[in-house]
């Protein structure tokens, strides 16, 4: 049996190893995964061993709460005030800085009843006035760590709350020593005024929860997929009752009913065409732009869109049963399934915590037995745990993420949470959807040719599609607007799966598949194998007839986004292979792949596939596999991969889904995010060090082991300070993250990028004698044409020559015999 629970208290890696590990425990309990993102977790266990009131209370004795069901409504509706605190925490901090040190150090004013050598009690008991607040604001730390600490699962709260106690518990004996020296000896005891380090204790937690707040502004992000997914979903569907249309509830739909969608609704089931035609966009289930036509038996899924028509649909399932609702099931298991990445920090802490006090312990004992000395021997007790505070090592992963988010941010690249940033570096696969993602995902028009000069082709074609909500309309549109002229048009007439027939000055034409041409009984081979070959390069080829004769030939094509090529190049300069993963057809996606020199092609695959397709190649590369997609189709594998790279045109949901968001919808930024991972880490592992070590050092000298033979020792003020140079020292050196250069593509990129944006056409021109009329330039062109290859040829009658576009190898000295043979003496120009 499977059961999702919310668990409540977790706050880092180590809650959520310590959460799993109770967990498992249990007997019957087979598998668990927790996500820490979503505070919950998925336990798979076998009812007749266990049960779910046994989990909950393995986790309750662990320190948490797991429980099955929504939040309550005040968890639901509680806000966080962590930047509130934040603020708060600092302005009572500062203050305590400027009585303690800011004279001092800076020279600043300060009230003379404040004054540590006019009114020592006054001087000492308003910074504990002043940490009182503090320690109120971030009394979380002090519950949870020492919660943990007595359940022997300590965390970083454990070593936060350790830390800020002792520094209290030591101020707080200062104070008591100097108010009892004012009575009796007060020389005797006015150097325990050095002694105070209440700043020490409030520093500690407010520079802290800084580095949670840095972390918990990256998690907020990632939390929005499966909202948006639902948001997708209908709310509402019409039937038929009674031979009437009636709108119902989604969940009232069922497999016995009959569902009606007109223009603009969202389809509700999963089902059959039984009535009607219509055009239908399916973006949200393949990814594709462009609207596919349904007719007769026809398939259709649930929420996806009726752009245009009316149809009946027989329901085969109902939408709790639908692929749409299967792929926001799939998103949610994917979300929990990951494995997690235990922060560096909250490993160390694990072995830290105890070895700190280990330490500590140990040099009390060693002190007592050769100094005699109680307050010697608490404080360099004292000082070693003041010294150790985790906040180097707590700030320096999230202020280097932070600051490696805000220059990729700058640069155009939205990266969601500190683990991926810093596991891009180890990206050895990256799969690619191809629509809207390699592609535009908007059609172009690439060859526009007429067979008939003495037809304004352009005003025709323009004038025919402003009457039409075909897909591919918009795009004809815009291609011939700037030469054309509106003309009248009438009796216009759509013919289900063929295209649209229409009158313009008596004359009838007709523009859309060559369907409509065979079933006009015509044939033309010299038609038939161009539209062949232009469909084998992923192109969508229409034909114009006027009276049912040929005069012009178009085609569409979903053209390949600038730098594309240039990044699968420079990629696999890398050594990371390249996949392509979509749901298109075999030929179209080949013939992409072979252009953008991509490694690996997977097609004709259907959304609720792509996640497993994804965990199949993970377990065939040796690292990471990161995934790039745009559309809701791309959800499950953007989740399911290590790391889910989309581009802010794509849908919400692909946005939300993913790890990283380019934002500039450029490919290319792909490589920064590798780049600028790889720098974060090695800053990373280098601040880490640089924590650790001086702590290290610092440690080994506050425990007095140099007191004895050369009379030096720190006390715990001196720590405090030393604790917070280690947390300066850590964040400048993250600032040179700020040094990283953004790579752009350069100049001979640019040439390359500029052939790459002709859809890789070459182009030649062809000199020919002999050409004397309209004839003559249409045998030109279809000699041209006969050659497997050619994708456009203009014939000019003045000039007499004629222009090949070719994709790919072509053979030219082919072309010029075909134009010999015509008739034509043929060279090259």
């Amino acid at each position: 049996m499977k059961e999702r629970f919310n668990v409540d208290g977790m706050t880092c890696a180590a809650c959520q190893a310590h959460v799993k590990n109770a967990c498992m425990k249990v007997e019957g309990v087979k598998e668990c995964n927790v996500n820490l993102l979503n505070n919950n977790m998925d336990v798979v266990y076998d009812e007749n061993v266990t049960s779910k009131e046994m989990i909950e209370e393995a986790v309750k004795k662990a320190g948490y709460t797991a429980y099955i069901g929504k939040k309550t409504e005040n968890q639901t509706q509680s806000k966080s005030h962590d930047l509130r605190d934040l603020i708060l925490g600092f302005i009572f901090l500062l203050s305590i800085m400027y009585v303690s040190m800011g004279h001092m150090m800076l020279g600043l004013p300060i009230f003379k009843f404040l004054d540590m050598d006019k009114n020592v009690v006054g001087f000492s008991l308003i910074q504990f006035i002043l940490v009182l607040p503090i320690l109120i604001i971030f009394k979380r730390y002090f519950i949870n760590g020492f919660k943990r600490l007595f359940k022997a699962s300590p965390n970083m709260d454990s070593l936060i709350a350790i830390g800020a106690s002792f520094s209290l518990i030591y101020g707080i004996i200062a104070l008591f020593v100097i108010s009892y020296g004012v009575e009796n000896d007060i020389q005797k005891y006015i150097n325990w005024h050095k002694n105070l380090y209440f700043e020490s204790c409030g520093m500690i937690l407010v520079l802290v929860s800084l580095g949670k707040y840095f972390e918990k502004i990256s998690k907020r992000r990632t939390t929005k997929a499966i909202e948006d997914l639902v948001n997708l979903s209908p709310k509402v569907g019409r039937i038929l009752v009674d031979g009437k249309e009636t709108i119902v509830d989604i969940d009232s739909i069922k497999t016995t009913d009959i569902v009606v969608a007109k223009t603009g609704d969202i389809i509700p089931v999963d089902g059959t065409v039984i009535e009607g035609s219509a055009s239908i966009n399916e973006a949200n289930i393949t990814g594709e732009s462009i609207p596919k036509f349904k007719e007769l038996d026809s398939k259709v899924y649930a929420s996806t869109v009726v752009d245009n028509g009316y149809i009946k649909i027989k329901v085969e399932k109902a939408f709790k049963d639908t692929n749409f609702k299967t792929i926001i099931n799939l998103v949610n298991e994917a979300s929990n399934s990951k494995a997690p990445i235990s922060k560096l920090a909250d490993k160390i802490s694990l072995f830290f915590v105890p070895t700190i006090l280990l330490i500590a312990l140990i040099t009390f004992i060693v002190n007592i037995i050769v100094s005699h000395d109680f307050e010697l021997s608490f404080r360099f007790s004292v000082t070693v745990i003041v010294i150790a505070c985790p906040c180097a090592l707590g700030l320096a992963t999230p202020v280097a993420i932070m600051v490696s988010t805000g220059k990729g941010a700058k640069a155009g690249l939205l990266i969601k949470n500190a683990e991926i940033l810093e596991n891009s570096s180890h990206i050895k696969t990256i799969v690619f959807d191809k629509t809207g993602t390699i592609t535009k995902g908007v059609p172009e028009v690439l060859d526009f040719v007429s067979y008939k000069d003495n037809i304004d082709l352009y005003s025709i074609v323009y004038s025919i599609e402003k009457s039409s909500n075909h897909p591919l309309a918009k795009a004809l549109i815009s291609y011939t607007e700037a030469k054309a002229t509106e003309l009248k048009i009438e009796n216009p007439l759509n013919i289900s799966g063929r295209g649209l027939v229409c009158d313009i000055d008596k004359d009838t034409y007709y523009i859309g598949n060559l369907k409509y041409y065979d079933d006009l009984g015509l044939n033309d081979d010299n038609l038939n194998k161009k539209v062949d070959e232009l469909s084998s390069m992923g192109k969508t080829v229409l034909i114009i007839l006027k009276n049912n004769e040929l005069i012009g030939l178009l085609s569409l094509k979903d053209q390949i986004k600038d730098n594309s090529i240039i990044l699968m190049d420079e990629l696999n300069k890398l050594n990371i292979s390249t996949v392509m993963l979509t749901g298109d057809n075999k030929l179209c996606s080949e013939q992409i792949a072979r252009e953008c020199h991509i490694n690996k092609v997977i097609s004709e695959v259907l959304p609720v596939d792509k996640g497993n397709i994804i965990n199949d190649i993970k377990k065939e590369t040796k690292g990471l596999v990161a995934m790039v997609g745009d559309g809701v189709n791309d959800a499950i594998a953007l989740v399911n991969a290590d790391i889910g790279i989309s581009v802010s045109s794509g849908s919400d949901v692909a946005v939300d889904s993913s790890d990283i968001v380019l934002i500039h919808n450029d490919l290319y930024d792909i490589v920064n995010v590798i780049r600028l991972s790889k720098r974060t880490l090695n800053t990373i592992k280098l601040c880490l060090f640089w924590a650790f070590f001086y702590n290290l050092i610092c440690v080994i000298i506050a425990t007095g082991v140099f007191y004895y033979p050369f009379d030096f020792s720190i006390n715990p003020m001196i720590g405090a300070i030393a604790m917070s140079i280690s947390s300066v020292s850590v964040v400048l050196t993250a600032l040179t993250i700020n040094l990283f250069k953004i790579k752009s593509v350069n100049k001979n990129d640019e040439t390359k990028l500029k052939e790459i944006n002709n859809d890789s056409l070459k182009e030649i021109i062809i000199k020919v004698k002999g050409m004397m009329c309209e004839k003559c330039v249409k045998h030109v062109e279809e000699a041209s044409y006969k050659v497997s290859g050619v994708v456009s040829a203009h014939a000019n009658l003045k000039k007499k020559n004629v222009t090949i576009e070719f994709d790919g190898d072509c053979d030219i000295d082919q072309i010029i015999k075909n134009i010999e043979e015509e008739g034509y003496k043929a060279k090259r120009g």
